[in-house]
């Protein structure tokens, strides 16, 4: 294949990473939105109003070790088309649930379905895209979770104010089959510049290079490290971004309209800082991505506090828009390192090994704050001390944990090299 062509089929694979990226975090960002008269309607507090936040996190994080496992063995695009389709039935059936039991059980089945996608989107990213470019290749592929933070404030309280929150669901449930098709029609994956063609390699050559990976792959500081900062970061994260809404709605005084419109703001930064992350991190030496990352730790933490502390709404956004500066590098850092120190053919379990801990945060970081704010009466001081120590644990597992070492082969060390021809 010529440079060109693989430079085009690289953007092309990019773009529907990305998007349907969107679509699947726009699936989980406005049921945040959502909550606010699902809660009315359905009578909930805020322990039940949790739960109905975190159930999809279960589904999502028992996805993540075999969605990447499924990756590794037939290959991340047929994994994708599954995953995509899935979660875009489930987004619409949020739309018609008639009760609290059905709408935990559709929410739970809803994580189920999309918890495939991310750890096969790593794996992709590791197929197609030159090691020297997969850390600004994943801030792509992640800075669509910040887009949809845009995008969804302003979708979802205006859809909910002029068509309800049950067709806003079926809506975007549509839309994501839409971009199921996409996907079905031009995600047609190229070996990357590493040489390695996977639709070369037999299922039984792909099982032998892959045995035993998930234990060596447990050895490693590294792993372990980037696993207890993909828990934390995403306890603070995912505990944000279901709580934020409510919090400026109850605390602050916020409308629905206003809610949305404020939340364009960190939405945009979210991108850039994202976007810029990946760029640094690829221009960086091997090892002094750990001190970033012990440095994003303690930022994180400082901004929390200070924003929830902030005086005025002026305040709580500038403070809540500097925010993703540290957890988009700290995303970066963790998803992207995986695929340059780890061996290509296990790119997508390593991906799902890591983004477990996250997923197990999203289930308990919405219903432990739910917990925790009935448990001090509505007041939001100790979910706020919560998010605020999780930040120094990701401090103190970079410099205790994360090994500055060189690339780790950890399998398929000697697998054949299969050239690509055109």
């Amino acid at each position: 294949m010529t440079e060109t062509k693989m430079a085009y089929n690289s953007k092309v694979i990019l773009f529907l990473l990305f998007s349907s990226n969107l679509i699947s975090a726009m699936d989980r960002f406005v049921i945040n939105y959502g909550i606010v008269p699902i809660s009315k309607e359905f009578q909930l507090d805020a322990t039940s109003t949790g739960l109905i936040l975190s159930i999809f996190f279960l589904g999502y994080a028992i996805m993540q070790i075999p969605g990447g496992w499924l990756s590794d063995k037939f290959g991340a695009r047929i994994v994708i088309l599954v995953s995509v389709f899935s979660f875009s039935i489930f987004t619409g059936l949020t739309g018609v649930a008639w009760s609290f039991g059905i709408l935990v059980i559709i929410r739970f089945i809803f994580g189920i379905g999309e918890g495939s996608f991310f750890p096969a989107g790593g794996k992709l990213i590791a197929d197609a895209i030159p090691e020297e470019r997969r850390s600004k290749a994943m801030s792509v592929f992640l800075s669509a979770l910040t887009a949809a933070g845009i995008i969804a404030p302003i979708l979802a309280t205006s859809m909910m104010v002029n068509i309800g929150w049950r067709w806003m669901f079926v809506v975007i449930g549509l839309l994501g089959l839409l971009f199921g098709m996409l996907n079905w029609f031009f995600l047609k994956p190229k070996a990357g510049t590493s040489g390695l063609n996977q639709a070369s390699f037999s299922s039984r050559t792909v099982q032998k290079t892959t045995k035993g990976s998930i234990k060596k792959m447990l050895k490693t500081p590294m792993i372990w490290a980037l696993i207890i900062v993909s828990f934390s970061h995403g306890f603070i994260s995912w505990g944000l971004s279901a709580w934020m809404p409510t919090y400026l709605v109850n605390e602050r005084g916020l409308d629905l309209l206003s809610l949305g419109m404020l939340a364009l703001i960190p939405g945009v930064t979210g991108v850039i800082f994202f976007l810029l992350a990946g760029y640094v991190i690829d221009k960086q030496k091997h090892g002094r991505e750990k001190w970033i990352g012990a440095i994003s730790g303690i930022g994180y933490a400082m901004l929390v506090y200070l924003m929830f502390h902030a005086k005025t709404i002026t305040g709580v956004i500038i403070f809540q828009s500097l925010i993703p500066m540290f957890g988009g590098t700290l995303s970066v850092i963790i998803f992207s390192m995986p695929l340059k120190r780890l061996s290509q053919e296990i790119a997508g379990t390593a991906i799902g090994v890591v983004n477990l801990g996250m997923q197990i945060a999203g289930f308990l970081a919405p219903l432990g704050m739910g917990f925790i704010i009935d448990a001090f009466d509505g007041s939001y001081n100790g979910a706020v001390w919560l998010l605020t120590s999780f930040g120094i644990v990701c401090f103190l597992a970079f410099v205790t944990l994360y090994s500055s070492g060189k690339k780790e082969s950890l399998i398929g060390e000697h697998a054949p090299i299969v050239p690509v021809t055109k």
